[in-house]
């Protein structure tokens, strides 16, 4: 197996970080690395509700990009932690838009993973103009296919004993609409209640998201604030069906035309499985399609990350040629 570190580009700290007041209580964290006068590119986390972090600045060539990161609504260090109010989907596009005017960034690239990806398409797919292009990896579009894939029948099939664990805090009843009955668990006024379901939501992704574990992947104690707040947030967007209508970002992939893209797809990804990436590419024109044989859905497995930075680094070099890049760091 590849040594992960050896593949990135070394850890670098921001040079200007804060905070942004987006309305309705909630302030955004954000920071800017690399160079500041280099290729703009914006990194959104997946989740929804996990957050960005140090080894997310290392997939971009510091000397060549003006790196964006930022934690979304409710997630990481953005205040208020854990708010599910005023917190969908087009906020989250409105929040990217506020942040690159905050930044000054006429077109940038735009990199997303799994979450991730659904928001950079809806995003791109709003603003286009503003799209110089895109890299995605493990491709969700929210479909209710792809939703029941995982919290209904199919995942379920190929993790028996997780889909157990997941299951146990639910009645036979509850089981039927999982989703549905984690809400009324992750939003109990009881915050014993609230962790405890918590910790088996985040459990489940735990351990579906990779190939390989060792040692398996097992939590112990009471679930943090952090892991209370990925579990109500996502959980928030699932049940809400990502206040999107149904197959909307393949409907509209044709928006995409004229933006140079690259799906990176770990073949064996059984949280978000390929037919998703084969179906986005079949319908964006200009799309480019890499499966990582070797691969699930984490963004650190040897293949996928490796792919990854061979996408980062093909883009820098491609839009400083065809000089596609106006910005104002």
């Amino acid at each position: 197996m590849k040594d992960r570190a050896a593949v990135l580009y070394p850890a670098i700290e921001p040079y200007n970080a804060g905070l942004l007041d987006v309305g309705g209580g909630h302030s955004l964290y954000w920071e800017l690395c690399g160079n500041p006068n280099g290729i703009p590119v914006v990194f959104l986390h997946g989740g929804p509700g996990s957050g960005s972090g140090p080894v997310h600045r290392r997939l971009f060539d510091p000397e060549l990009y003006r790196i964006l990161l930022f934690d979304q609504r409710g997630c990481g260090r953005s205040l208020p932690l854990g708010q599910l109010e005023g917190n969908t989907t087009q906020d989250l596009v409105a929040d990217i838009e506020r942040l690159r005017q905050f930044t000054q960034t006429e077109r940038w690239l735009v990199f997303g993973g799994s979450w991730g990806a659904t928001l950079a398409l809806a995003y791109a797919q709003a603003h286009p103009a503003h799209v110089s292009g895109l890299i995605l990896r493990g491709v969700f579009t929210g479909r209710q296919q792809e939703l029941d894939w995982f919290y209904k029948e199919g995942a379920s099939r190929i993790f028996p004993h997780e889909w157990e664990h997941f299951l146990a805090p639910l009645t036979p009843l509850e089981q039927l609409d999982p989703v549905t009955s984690y809400r009324t668990l992750l939003t109990h006024p009881d915050r014993s209640i609230r962790a405890a379901a918590a910790r088996a939501w985040t459990d489940w992704e735990a351990r579906t998201v990779s190939m390989r574990h060792s040692p398996p992947v097992v939590h112990q104690g009471v679930a943090r604030d952090a892991t209370i707040a990925f579990a109500r947030i996502e959980n928030h967007f699932f049940f809400h069906k990502l206040w999107l209508r149904e197959a909307q970002l393949l409907e509209d992939a044709g928006k995409l035309a004229g933006i140079p893209g690259i799906i990176v797809q770990g073949r064996y990804d059984v949280v978000t499985p390929p037919v998703t990436a084969w179906e986005l590419h079949k319908a964006w024109p200009g799309s480019r399609l890499k499966i990582v044989e070797d691969a699930g859905h984490a963004f650190s497995e040897p293949g996928t990350l490796e792919s990854l930075v061979e996408a980062t680094n093909e883009f820098s070099a491609d839009l400083r040629q065809s000089g596609a890049l106006s910005h104002d760091a």
